[in-house]
């Protein structure tokens, strides 16, 4: 079938080649034009098509110099975040600079529990603990409220050498087990103190965790320390090279005893006072963000590993 833009060509060269007294010529090329079927539109499949677009008005004043409007037939479409992705964004946003609760002002916190409230009203899985499958996995403590963990928090901040790099839970729905961790990195080495516990679902929202053991990680060697050639130190460059032998000789002294401490087992030890149980009630869940309530009232939200959330 013959476009439009064809048939003018054809049209156009046809009458480039008469003469204006060749009347016969003249009658054979319109003869021909008249001969071209056009493709009938059908106005029922048109309407289908329209269906399955959201489309956008567009007014002549957005078309900038550099912008062509679309070609026929492709719709503008406008992914617009929901009001439940903007709530989240704005409360992992609100986590700027609190070091996860720990040095959160007055108003932070009342702005943070603003806007949990409002996940909350809006949370889509009313009973978490029949939805298993989104509770599995590794979740990043981001924020707290629980006063227990602060000397933990402070400690971390306040240490030299030694880093609090992570805080997570991660749970396995098929077995029943939850463990939580901490994760403490230094110049040649990270290690790890976790808790192992059990669960049981005591409501649709909440579920009884009993401690039954803790683990101390053994050291794992990191990568080695890279001194750079020079450090500029009140406007003059340094010279650090004659500083590279020492430094690879204390490395090396630190190495093999990290090496000697990783080769040996985790360090486990039994849970068996009376904070030994503890309950856990969610109240919002989602694929990448979850918020539960522990006794006394302390708020934690952690973010499935993995989610651009960490990052934002």
């Amino acid at each position: 079938m013959a476009s439009i833009s064809s048939i003018n060509q054809f049209a156009c060269k046809t009458f480039r080649d008469l003469s204006l007294n060749s009347k016969s010529k003249l009658n054979a090329a319109l003869s021909s034009v008249n001969r071209i079927n056009f493709p009938a539109v059908s106005l029922r499949k048109s309407a289908k098509l329209k269906q399955n677009f959201t489309v956008r008005a567009v007014s002549e004043d957005e078309w900038g110099p550099d912008n062509e409007p679309a070609a026929p037939g492709v719709a503008v479409i406008d992914e617009k975040p929901s009001e439940v992705d903007i709530l989240k964004k704005q409360l992992v946003d609100s986590f700027y600079g609190t070091n996860r609760g720990l040095s959160a002002s007055s108003e932070t916190r009342a702005e943070i529990v603003e806007l949990i409230t409002q996940l909350e009203a809006k949370n889509p899985t009313p009973a978490p603990t029949e939805a298993l499958t989104l509770l599995n996995g590794k979740w990043i403590l981001a924020y707290t409220t629980f006063a227990g963990l602060f000397p933990l928090l402070s400690r971390g901040a306040s240490l030299p050498l030694a880093k609090l790099e992570e805080i997570s839970q991660t749970i396995d729905s098929e077995n029943f087990t939850v463990q939580n961790s901490v994760v403490f990195s230094g110049p040649l080495a990270t290690t790890s103190i976790s808790t192992n516990a059990k669960f049981e679902v005591r409501s649709p929202k909440r579920v009884q965790i009993k401690f039954e053991e803790g683990v101390i990680g053994t050291p794992q060697l990191t990568d080695s320390i890279v001194l750079p050639e020079n450090v500029e130190f009140l406007g003059q460059k340094i010279d650090l090279t004659p500083f590279k032998g020492l430094l690879t000789s204390v490395q090396d002294t630190a190495s093999s005893v990290v090496k000697t401490i990783s080769s040996r087992p985790p360090l486990k030890f039994s849970i068996s006072n009376s904070n030994a149980e503890s309950w856990l009630l969610t109240t919002y869940l989602d694929d990448e963000l979850r918020i539960s309530r522990g006794d006394g009232g302390s708020i934690f939200v952690l973010i499935k590993e993995g989610s651009p959330l960490l990052t934002s």
